[in-house]
């Protein structure tokens, strides 16, 4: 093989970066894709330390948006309920990779101004959803919907103290990370 001139050698790393960014935006995570905007009326909004938004700074989701995200369900026990019940709702761990988040906590905020903070850590480790749904059916606003911040507490037997109880908020309108 020939030794490589001056400006072999800066070509070949012109095409070497080329062909590295190509191959870094062809494994793009799906988050990077833009957001959707509500077609309904926003029942969540998100700020703070996300990359994707649909309204400035702000992502804004309807009940058709956030399920497009995906659903999981589960049914526990809570101190809430006499009766074990059925929980739907999109993984926190979900909605925070489709922002992008970046943060080690999350403020979930309720329709009163209540606020509970929720570590970014639970989110890795812990089954966390944004539940929508409890027993089928939509929640309303009467019973801790439309969005409530749930712990699958039967199995993460950990997760059945107060300090979990207190991070499942309801009639969560805003999540703020920070």
């Amino acid at each position: 093989m020939l030794p490589l001139n001056r400006h072999s050698r800066m070509t070949r790393k012109v095409f070497l970066c080329a062909v590295g960014a190509l191959l870094i935006g062809l494994a793009a995570p799906a988050w990077a894709d833009p957001l959707p905007t509500p077609v309904e009326k926003p029942i969540l909004t998100v700020s703070g330390h996300i990359s994707v938004t649909n309204r400035g700074a702000l992502a804004e989701f309807d009940r058709a948006s956030l399920e497009a995200l995906g659903t999981v369900s589960f049914t526990t026990t809570t101190p809430w309920y006499k009766e074990p019940v059925t929980f739907e709702g999109v993984p926190l761990a979900r909605l925070m990779e489709r922002l992008g988040a970046r943060g080690e906590t999350i403020v979930a905020t309720a329709l009163n101004d209540y606020s509970g903070e929720i570590p970014m850590e639970d989110v890795r480790n812990r089954q966390v959803i944004l539940a929508l749904k409890r027993d089928g059916r939509y929640m309303p606003v009467s019973d801790k919907g439309p969005l409530f911040i749930v712990y699958d507490f039967d199995h993460d037997p950990e997760a059945k103290k107060n300090k979990y109880y207190s991070r499942s908020v309801w009639q969560v309108v805003r999540l703020a990370i920070q």
